[in-house]
């Protein structure tokens, strides 16, 4: 039986059916992609109304959006509370090299959602990965695999438009995770795949709604603040959360916990953001420069940062990096201030600093430091109008668009402005090292406990750090949240 939101998947031969049972209030996470579903769940179930009154049927939907934000299970939402038969096929399975295979699968798949619309009142299609197989429409540049791709676009056009398609009320549902914009045109005029759908990122809410939908599903230690990990958690997807909370239940269990814990969730964030922990043998000598190092990040993203919260700070290898601090934003933030920016360069400079204060001179460990501070700064002066001598305007576009381009000589930008503006980008960072130097003087003591601190314990967590702070006086106070305000966090090595 097919009815009901059932989930069949359509693979080269066959049709296997399976029953979907997901409930509305079970997709968290995106609640304003989630009222503009409902309309299209009240449309599918309104089709005879909708026909009487003479409106135009539904006949498609696009979900837009990241990877791993829900728009699968979305599709799946729809289907159980339209209670239809539910078709799901992948954008790739269409696609061979094999002339004519694409196109007879599209002929299948409608075939099938014509006979369970008959039954049924009705069939949900959804393509998932469509710009696998919905891209624009181009000349084949050999091997024949554009024409075939061109021709299944061509056969799913035509099989959105046919009469039997209207008549049974069978609906599109595509997903893609590339933007509309990658999209064959014709898909997406009146009439076909124009009901769009964006599902984004959860915010800081709903990413709280997530944890604790998850973790419910796991016994924990009830002491547990979700809200902290929403917070750490910015740019983080449903599949994500998912991923951090199966993750610290595989943690717990490896050791042979009954409960999921603070630091178990804590530890599987940190392995999914920064990769697993590597034990190497360092001399005394290296250790106390990386200690160092890391302090000098840590007191000035604290005391110098005005937006960003520190999360953690490691001394053990991870990836390509001997150490680490993890500091993001206390809300999601979608601009940044010239005043956020030099904080960012500030705070990526701290190590090289700290280093050349303690020890009068420094490793290559303040190379991808440099890498960080140095685009920022050149961002800064080269496109966003921020240097000190007032050039205004977005130089990179002179040296990188065809339409700036001069013939004889190249780019139109004169090796005169190029080394003004160079020089201007050097002035930032030379004044955000001197402005770092005098903090990290002032506040030697803080920068040598912090030192002192990862040494001994090697990993310091948000309580820890905020307890030290605490300790010499010092204290923090952010602007106040606003109702939206994101940038992906950082970690300084």
């Amino acid at each position: 039986h097919y009815g009901g939101g059932s989930f069949s998947k359509i693979a080269k031969g066959r049709v296997k059916g399976d029953q979907v049972n997901v409930k509305w209030d079970e997709v968290i996470g995106m609640e304003e992609a989630k009222l503009e579903a409902w309309e299209v769940v009240e449309l599918l179930r309104d089709h005879a109304k909708v026909d009487r009154i003479g409106g135009k049927v539904l006949r498609g939907v696009l979900l837009v959006g990241p990877p791993g934000c829900g728009k699968t299970y979305l599709a799946k939402a729809i289907a159980t509370e339209s209670a239809l038969p539910f078709i799901s096929v992948s954008g790739s399975e269409f696609i061979e090299i094999f002339v004519g295979t694409g196109p007879a699968r599209v002929r299948k798949i409608f075939k099938k959602a014509q006979q369970f619309a008959r039954v049924e009142g009705g069939c949900l299609i959804f393509i998932d990965e469509l710009d696998a197989v919905g891209t624009s429409r181009t000349s084949d540049l050999g091997f024949g695999a554009q024409t075939e791709r061109n021709n299944t676009v061509n056969e799913l056009l035509v099989q959105m438009d046919g009469l039997e398609s209207q008549k049974y009320n069978i609906v599109v549902i595509g997903a893609t995770n590339a933007g509309e914009e990658v999209l064959d045109q014709a898909l997406l005029r009146p009439g076909r795949l124009d009901r769009k759908i964006y599902v984004d990122r959860p915010g800081l809410e709903d990413r709280e709604k997530l944890f604790a939908f998850y973790l419910a599903k796991v016994k924990t230690d009830p002491s547990i603040d979700v809200a902290r990990f929403a917070r750490r958690s910015v740019w983080k997807s449903a599949a994500d959360i998912e991923n951090i909370v199966k993750e610290s239940a595989l943690i717990a269990t490896r050791n042979k916990r009954e409960l999921v814990t603070f630091k178990d969730l804590s530890d599987a964030l940190d392995r999914i953001e920064l990769g697993f922990k590597r034990k190497r043998k360092m001399t005394e000598d290296e250790r106390r420069r990386i200690a160092c190092h890391e302090a000098g990040h840590i007191v000035v993203t604290y005391l110098l940062h005005p937006t960003d919260d520190v999360f953690k700070a490691s001394i053990i290898s991870r990836r390509d990096a001997l150490g680490v601090v993890y500091h993001q934003p206390r809300e999601e933030l979608f601009t940044s201030s010239r005043t956020r920016i030099l904080a960012n360069i500030k705070a990526a400079l701290g190590g090289y600093v700290a280093e050349k204060l303690k020890f009068e001179s420094t490793s290559d460990g303040v190379a991808a430091d440099f890498h960080n501070a140095m685009i920022q700064a050149h961002q800064m002066v080269w496109r966003l109008g921020m240097g000190m001598n007032g050039y205004i305007g977005d130089y990179e576009a002179l040296l990188s668009s065809w339409a700036f381009r001069s013939s004889s000589t190249g780019d139109r930008l004169s090796d005169k402005t190029k080394e003004r503006l160079n020089e201007e980008t050097h002035l930032i960072l030379s004044q955000c090292v001197k402005d770092v130097e005098q903090l990290l003087r002032q506040e030697d003591a803080l920068l040598e406990r912090f030192a002192q601190e990862l040494l001994k314990r090697e990993e310091l967590e948000y309580d820890d750090i905020e307890a030290i702070f605490s300790e010499y006086g010092k204290q923090r106070t952010f602007p106040a949240p606003s109702p939206s305000s994101s940038q992906p966090p950082s970690a300084a090595t």
